[in-house]
């Protein structure tokens, strides 16, 4: 057994590991049908003006607002008929004093006239149109640019693409845009007392859990995950699925982060790269190691599948996101009062599950290898490193998942 040194406190482990993190700067271009949720690596600069022509923004007629002032329901202006246009037409005609052409939403405005007036307010008959209702200058006309200019910034390098801004990239005929290059996660899980799944359990063996739990999270939040296959508790076989892994953008392993004699991943770090650090202030998850290999960032996550998953949920998350350009995650949160008594676990800060059932935060944790610790709640409270005891009642703050 090799003990642990002196253990980081939480907020001194988020502030080493995002000081070591630096987001991904390979480019790839895609189609704009398959780029949404991907981060944008190019200013994108109007070419066109939106709308690019002066056009009608109801059904109507298209007319010369001083030829409508003073008209009312009791007064209409009776004006000429000459014409009807279409979206997507030219308009081959001028309006004139006193005449007014029929027109469609979208349809181009014609020369001559600077309001429509909407159907609503009219009455057809033969070639004369009855305006019920004055126009002024511009009434419901969208006018040349006054969505987007040309020349004009309108999406910023970084922006996260989603269905508005692909919008204004199709509005500019962009059929293809640049976007960063999501990370490539490596997952590697080990230890001789987990199997994949499919195969037939030994006595003493459970399945792999940890694996698929962190690509879930890696995938959710704009990474690629690849899982590799379990690496026994043997030296070589470690060092060299670590080695092929060094290809990825990030690296997590499962299992042989703790201190016992099979706990090989230490020693094979210590060897070989840097080590951040090994071993937090918190519960569950203190034996989380954090090092820099061959200028990768390397996550050594506890084996018990509830540490491990709360520990991707506080680290890995971050990571990934802030490698693939993504905003953080800031977790939606509700005021919750406790339904018994729990204890805290002083000296080291506590991450407890619980699920909301009404107005209470029912704990649900059950020990550190229980999936069903993450799987039945519905986020966790935070216990402070300095609280001994928080009793039934007491008002808490849940994290949701």
């Amino acid at each position: 057994m090799k003990p642990f040194g002196a253990l980081i406190p939480f907020e001194e482990a988020k502030r080493v590991v995002d000081e070591h993190i630096e987001p991904v700067t390979r480019v790839e271009t895609l189609n704009i049908d398959d780029a949404s949720g991907r981060v944008l690596a190019e200013d994108i600069v109007a070419a066109l003006s939106i709308p690019p022509f002066d056009r009608a923004a109801m059904d109507g007629y298209a007319v010369k607002a001083k030829d409508t002032f003073n008209s009312g329901q009791f007064n209409p202006k009776v004006l000429e008929l000459v014409g009807e246009l279409h979206a997507g037409e030219t308009p081959k005609k001028r309006v004139n004093s006193g005449q007014c052409i029929q027109i469609a939403t979208g349809a181009m405005m014609p020369r001559g006239a600077d309001a429509v007036v909407m159907v609503e307010d009219t009455e057809a008959e033969n070639s004369r149109v009855k305006v019920f209702k004055s126009a002024y200058p511009q009434a419901n006309v969208g006018q040349k640019g006054e969505d987007i200019r040309e020349g004009e910034s309108i999406l910023r390098r970084g922006s996260v693409l989603d269905a508005g801004k692909i919008g204004v990239l199709a509005s500019q005929g962009v059929n293809q845009t640049k976007v960063y290059e999501k990370p490539k996660v490596a997952i590697l899980p080990t230890g001789e007392e987990v199997a994949e799944i499919g195969q037939t359990l030994r006595q003493g063996q459970v399945y792999d859990i940890n694996s698929h739990t962190i690509a879930s999270v890696v995938k959710a939040n704009g990474g690629v995950p690849t899982r590799f296959g379990i690496a026994g508790d043997e030296l070589e076989e470690l060092k060299s699925t670590i080695a092929e892994a060094l290809k990825s953008d990030l690296i997590v392993i499962s299992g042989g982060s703790s201190v016992g004699e099979r706990d090989l991943l230490i020693d094979v770090l210590q060897d070989w790269g840097e080590v951040l650090f090994h071993g937090i202030q918190i519960k569950p998850g203190k034996p989380t190691i954090f090092a820099i290999l061959q200028g990768k960032p390397l996550f050594g996550m506890p084996g018990y599948p509830t540490s491990c998953l709360i520990n991707t949920y506080l680290f890995i998350l971050p990571v990934v996101r802030k490698m693939a350009h993504l905003p953080p995650r800031t977790g939606e949160t509700v005021e919750a009062r406790l339904s018994r008594r729990v204890s805290g676990s002083v000296g080291r800060r506590q991450f407890l599950t619980v699920k909301i059932e009404g107005s209470e935060a029912v704990p649900v944790f059950k020990e550190s290898g229980a999936i069903t610790s993450i799987a039945a709640a519905d986020g966790y409270i935070e216990i402070a490193e300095n609280i001994d005891l928080l009793e039934k009642g007491e008002p808490v703050t849940v994290t949701l998942f």
